[in-house]
């Protein structure tokens, strides 16, 4: 990188880096111009914005939806994966009872007050995801007697589908438990941060983005029993890495399809209890029953169901092959769930289609997938070191051939989940 006349620095992606050093060959297809002050730490953007130091500071992960997609609310098995990529949030106390939001990522600050917390639209719709946090932990209990600063930094990138909602949210709450003197286990920071989202943010997601960045840990997948909320990890397939390429089309939930699936899955469900009144959750369904209902469940309610059934097949195979260590059944699983997600589920776009179909087969590619809630944001795809840069290169040449811009890429890794720095 480099300081240039403008006080800007030049961060080049992961990819340019490693062209860099595997061949220090020039590479033009993405470098990205940030503000220099991307490159302070949390401690430092604090005091600019605040002319203080915090008194507590703690991070988040992001997160990969391995494999479960649009599972975890239709109380199915999911696998996630925190990544080695943070959201970072430090706070200080103020003596008055007002609020003051600041972020390195977004151009605007919210200012709103302890007594009047409700959710705001626009440029400052982004402090719904802390101001959400601190509403559902007062709802719990948590004694606020004093208003906040509270700035948020992060390196991960803003609606890839990487859940930086979810991190803001678990730190903010880590945060904010420490300034008010409020225990929080893992356990209760996840739910809590699901409520922020559902309840304040009004977004209908279920665990996994919370669950994965709450229990994250370095080397291992999170896995999640969706129906009894249980959390536990499995370990990667040795030898693997994640590479992410962010289609930059962004997605936004709340105004996207998503509400739409989880209302037609809800549907689903009520129409094969029709008939299977014992069905605790659509993941327990059978093939079987979904196709014996396709005529009541009409072509679209069918196709939600059949993939959610077939998806918790996937996952449990999924499991098995971990366990086997069997890597190459798991890519498999990565890339059948993304053909599911693709015909039958209708979360995918255009640009994830693309980038999937021309990364698997790649040398050194096991398989890949859209991560996340779809419509938009990320591919992920699962590797052995063998997977080059110059191939990744040649994927964003394509690609722009097509589409005319070129998508952000990244090598990621697991990373730890939440935590109080």
């Amino acid at each position: 990188m480099r300081k240039t006349r403008k006080g800007k620095i030049l961060v080049t992606s992961s990819v340019a880096q490693a062209f860099a050093l595997e061949g220090k060959k020039r590479f033009t297809l993405r470098c990205m111009w940030v503000p220099f002050s991307t490159l302070m730490s949390i401690e430092q953007y604090f005091a600019a914005q605040f002319n203080t130091a915090p008194a507590f500071v703690a991070r988040a992960p992001g997160r990969l939806e391995f494999i479960g997609n649009h599972l975890d609310y239709n109380g199915g098995l999911v696998l996630g994966a925190a990544i080695d990529r943070y959201v970072t949030v430090a706070v200080a106390p103020r003596a008055d009872r007002r609020i003051v939001l600041a972020s390195e990522s977004q151009p605007v600050r919210v200012e709103n007050s302890l007594d009047a917390l409700a959710p705001a639209k626009g440029a400052t719709s982004w402090g719904n995801y802390p101001l959400g946090m601190l509403k559902v932990m007062r709802d719990a209990g948590l004694e606020v007697s004093h208003g906040f600063n509270l700035a948020v930094s992060n390196d991960l990138p803003i609606g890839a589908g990487l859940s930086s909602s979810a991190a803001i949210e678990l730190a903010t709450g880590l945060a904010l438990g420490a300034l008010y003197h409020y225990s929080l286990d893992r356990r209760q920071l996840a739910f809590l941060g699901r409520a922020a989202e559902n309840n304040f943010v009004g977004m209908p997601c279920g665990i996994l983005d919370q669950g994965s960045s709450a229990f994250g840990k370095a080397g291992s997948l999170v896995l999640i029993d969706c129906a009894t909320n249980d959390f536990s990890t499995r370990p990667m397939p040795g030898g693997t890495h994640f590479w992410v390429f962010n289609t930059l089309k962004k997605h936004t939930l709340i105004d996207s399809f998503y509400a739409a699936r989880n209302r037609e899955c809800m549907e689903s469900l009520a129409i094969l209890r029709q008939t299977a009144p014992s069905l605790a959750n659509l993941a327990t369904a059978t093939e079987e029953q979904v196709k014996v209902a396709r005529e009541d469940l009409g072509e679209t309610r069918f196709k939600r169901a059949l993939h959610v059934v077939r998806e918790m097949a996937r996952v449990r195979d999924t499991l098995a092959a971990l366990d086997a260590q069997d890597t190459a059944r798991v890519g498999r699983n990565l890339t059948a769930s993304h053909g599911s997600s693709r015909e039958l589920f209708e979360n995918s776009c255009e640009e994830l289609d693309f980038l999937v179909a021309r990364v698997v087969g790649m040398p050194g590619v096991f398989g890949a997938r859209l991560s996340g809630g779809g419509f938009g944001g990320a591919a992920m795809a699962l590797t052995d070191g063998s997977f080059s840069a110059d191939a990744a290169g040649q994927l964003l040449k394509d690609y722009r051939a097509k589409f005319g811009n070129v998508p952000t890429i990244f090598s990621s890794r697991t990373g730890d989940g939440a935590a109080l720095l």
